[in-house]
């Protein structure tokens, strides 16, 4: 089985995390995807995010109705900070019998190269890459590397920034999330201050 692994802070999860989350599942040879809640650093401001079983449930709530998409909390059990390289080899390591791959967007193979081992993680993984707009270039060295896969997935302009400050500002955010999400974000309070 092949599982593609989606990491993001989903503070909250929104459309626009799903709609790539499945067009990835649906258009290339993954199984499944995983979408890994990555927890709070503990040396970083807290600010507005979610405490790590909030944002949590809200991917259970926005994924229980995709059976190829399901929620992680595989990196709360690890050490902080977390690195990419640790969390694949830990879960390699768990689940022996499959395959991980990594999502991640076109703005982030931009400075692939920076990250910790990124070398190993090309070694042991596949790299599924969704487009984003964003400034700059992609190294050259992953332009044409058998590892790293284009998936032409549709470009989603939606943030979680952007769905905070409406909810902040009063603003009608609804289309942006699932009923379920908004639900549980408005009987909550979240975000609100």
């Amino acid at each position: 089985m092949k599982i593609g692994l989606y990491f993001g802070t989903f503070n909250p999860i929104h459309v626009g995390h799903l709609i790539i989350a499945n067009h990835m599942v649906e258009n290339s040879d993954l199984d499944e995807i995983w979408m890994v809640v990555t927890p709070h650093n503990p040396f970083k401001k807290k600010s507005s995010l979610l405490d790590n079983h909030h944002r949590l449930e809200l991917v259970y709530k926005a994924t229980e109705e995709y059976t190829k998409i399901k929620p992680s909390n595989i990196e709360f059990k690890l050490p902080q900070p977390n690195y990419t390289v640790h969390t694949l080899a830990h879960i390699s390591d768990l689940y022996k019998d499959k395959e991980f791959c990594l999502i991640m967007g076109e703005d982030n193979l931009k400075s692939f190269h920076k990250w910790k081992n990124f070398e190993t993680i090309l070694e042991h993984h596949n790299i599924y890459v969704y487009p984003r707009i964003s400034e700059g270039k992609t190294a050259t060295q992953f332009d044409e590397h058998p590892k790293i896969h284009k998936i032409a997935a549709p470009i989603v302009q939606v943030s979680s920034t952007m769905i905070r400050n409406g909810i902040k500002d009063g603003k009608n955010i609804k289309p942006m999330l699932t009923k379920e999400v908004w639900s549980y974000i408005d009987e909550m309070n979240f975000y609100r201050k």
